[in-house]
């Protein structure tokens, strides 16, 4: 055997023995990262499109109803949003199935939806009468054309050119089918701890008529406050089981903060100062707003007034439809802390739907030593927005937003509360969404 076979031979030797194995394992580890990253990057109603703002999905009709629906029923969800680009885009929208903790079933799209698997976004309009030049796009789903056959945690998922992989944004929607009975009570908590800043809630599921072998596996039990999924309650096991009665009653666990009254700013007109409006600074091509200066609610005495939950509506007093009529200004808000000193170890933020509860951008605040606040700005439309100042931990994307220090709690606040109860079957591949209850913390109004 020549010299130049040997040294062929050994470079096939290590290249079978070696750098193959090797590729094999580098594979491995990329496509485990991208798994990782893929699965890191599912978080719920975000906007992946800078010119997409005021993205608003709730109940056909209504702009304060919940995205939420019956299964087989004739009720219909409305998305609206706008484009700040001013051009004419190929918009689709998908859904997507989702378990009660929002991480996607593993399931064809075929088994939760009938219909087609993306539907064109045909209803827009470029704006008119407003400064700012945008184009409104518009849908009303479920319809025949794809609606979801399954109850359950359900996204909306709309994208460009009909590539899914072009996300513009994400909401979540849920699709109900009620066959479990719920009740709900908000009470005042019994421990001194909480008596006069919490609210204690009491939930029972009647299972009658429904085959729940192994409760405490095959249910769970989640309470949203104020449409807010950040600080839910989750929860697995019952307190008591009789026969076919289940009863969630804790008097640590079953507790959340009661806040206060939502902050609000009208935004209906920018030629008129609104309601907690301080002053405006207009040109002939943009409008500016400057929210009046605020501070902590710590130590003030509780005031009720109606607010709207964290909601916010699209309306304006000079036009027609304040859909495609409605201007965009930039609006500024400046928050006071205490002594003018920053709070330690915590970032501050604006959360409320106008921020997508704390993920857009300009959510967070930055603090101002010159004038010794925090200062941050929105781009809004033209309406009426509801909001608090939040704490969170700096980097913590996905934990708790606290108001404790910035908003206070007491007993009396009105809030809305959600029960939902999700039930999987002994070998089922995801969560059916089988109950809600509905209900107000001052009024019960649900």
């Amino acid at each position: 055997m020549g010299k130049d076979s040997q040294i062929s031979q050994i470079l096939y030797s290590f290249i079978l023995t070696e750098f193959v194995p090797m590729r094999r394992l580098l594979f491995n580890f990329c496509f485990i990262f991208l798994l990782i990253d893929a699965n890191a990057q599912r978080e719920p109603d975000q906007v992946f499109l800078p010119s997409v703002k005021t993205v608003k999905l709730n109940v056909f009709g209504n702009q304060l109803a919940y995205p939420i629906i019956a299964l087989n029923s004739n009720e219909r969800l409305e998305l609206n949003f706008d484009d700040l680009d001013a051009d004419v885009k190929t918009y689709y929208y998908t859904f997507e199935l989702c378990n009660a903790d929002w991480s996607p079933v593993q399931m064809s799209f075929f088994d939760y939806v009938k219909g087609f698997t993306r539907v064109r976004i045909s209803t827009y309009r470029p704006s008119s009468l407003a400064l700012v030049r945008y184009t409104h796009y518009q849908a009303v789903f479920p319809d025949r054309n794809c609606y979801p056959t399954k109850s359950g945690n359900y996204l909306l998922k709309v994208f460009l050119n009909g590539d899914t992989s072009q996300l513009a944004f994400t909401r979540r929607f849920l699709v109900v089918d009620n066959r479990i009975a719920v009740a709900a009570q908000v009470t005042q908590p019994f421990n001194q701890q909480y008596f006069v800043t919490h609210h204690r809630l009491q939930v029972q599921v009647n299972t009658k008529g429904f085959d729940v072998r192994y409760p405490q596996q095959q249910l769970k039990v989640d309470i949203l406050q104020n449409y807010r999924w950040d600080n839910r309650l989750q929860l697995n096991t019952p307190a008591f089981v009789h026969q076919e009665m289940l009863q969630y009653i804790n008097e640590n666990s079953m507790v959340m903060p009661a806040g206060k009254e939502w902050r609000w700013v009208n935004l209906r007109s920018f030629r008129l100062l609104g309601d907690r409006v301080s002053s405006q600074k207009n040109t002939d091509s943009s409008f500016s707003v400057f929210v009046q200066e605020e501070k902590p609610r710590q130590g003030q005495q509780y005031f009720y007034f109606n607010d709207q939950n964290g909601m916010f509506l699209i309306e304006a007093t000079e036009n027609i439809n304040p859909y495609w009529n409605a201007d965009y200004a930039d609006v500024h808000f400046k928050f006071l802390p205490p002594g003018g000193i920053p709070y330690p170890g915590k970032d501050l933020y604006l959360i409320g739907e106008m921020t997508n509860y704390g993920k857009s951008d300009g959510a967070k605040l930055h603090f101002n030593p010159a004038v010794k606040a925090y200062e941050t700005t929105l781009y809004l439309k033209q309406g009426y927005y509801d909001y608090l100042y939040a704490l969170r931990d700096p980097g913590d994307n996905r934990g708790v937003f606290s108001t404790d220090l910035t908003e206070n709690n007491s007993w009396e606040t009105e809030n809305v509360y959600h029960v939902l109860v999700y039930f999987r079957e002994l070998g089922g591949r995801y969560d059916q969404l089988v109950g809600i209850a509905r209900l107000n913390s001052q009024f019960r109004r649900f």
